[in-house]
């Protein structure tokens, strides 16, 4: 069993009280937002010290950490109940998952109490500005290894995506003018993917790189096409 096995069943049961649920947000496996409300969710195949330390790490992101881990099959035993009290010293909350059924059965056991509340609040601000600069879910919580579609990541692919759209070398400007937002000079100027190339002072051109790399990214180039079609709408 994997971590990774626990984020769907897990984000379709938040999504159903409402919340929005992205995976893998500043070292997160899963954050979840309603209104002013945030929770951050770590998937472990089984607790351990590892959850722990990075469970009370996101404590200092927000008030609401839970601890997902599969459902135990002994559910009196002294190692599950050991576990349950740590747990709830910490202020943490912890969520199971049976994955035993033929519908997996997420249960929230108990929720965290509230702990150093928005005591470092640039993290916190940090997680939900990721979570904004984000048009949806691209990557699946649990996950290690893989590439993550980052706020950053989609914002290069805007900005690629534009430059395809026009077939044509444009400035900063032009592209801020396509809402690619205010790190378009310095994304092009860093060029961290390699799509971008300088072809005069303040001018830019899509790479064959850059071209050949957006097909990795149907969904993100789609959403961003229909964004173009919007803004040609209304010039």
């Amino acid at each position: 069993m994997k971590e990774s096995d626990l984020y769907l069943p897990i984000k379709a049961f938040l999504e159903q009280s409402g919340y929005t649920v992205t995976a893998e947000v500043k070292d997160c496996d899963l954050v979840a937002q309603k209104n002013d409300d945030l929770i951050a969710v770590e998937l472990k195949a089984g607790a351990n010290m590892q959850v722990l330390v990075q469970a009370t790490d996101r404590q200092s992101i927000t008030d609401s950490v839970y601890v997902a881990v599969p459902a135990p099959r002994k559910k009196s035993a002294s190692h599950w109940r050991g576990i349950k009290r740590v747990l709830r010293q910490l202020e943490l909350g912890l969520i199971t998952v049976d994955l035993n059924r033929r519908e997996p059965v997420v249960t929230v056991l108990f929720d965290p109490l509230p702990y150093q509340k928005k005591t470092l609040s640039k993290r916190r601000r940090a997680v939900i500005e990721e979570v904004a600069g984000r048009s949806g879910d691209h990557n699946i919580g649990g996950t290690t290894g893989q590439k993550r579609v980052t706020a950053y990541r989609e914002n290069a692919i805007l900005i690629a995506t534009c430059l395809m759209h026009h077939d044509r070398p444009m400035t900063p400007a032009e592209l801020r003018q396509l809402d690619t937002g205010e790190k378009t000079r310095s994304i092009l100027a860093s060029n961290h993917y390699g799509w971008f190339q300088r072809v005069n002072h303040g001018i830019y051109q899509l790479t064959d790189q850059g071209r050949v790399d957006l097909a990795n990214y149907p969904s993100i180039v789609s959403h961003c096409e229909a964004r173009l079609a919007r803004i040609n709408e209304t010039d």
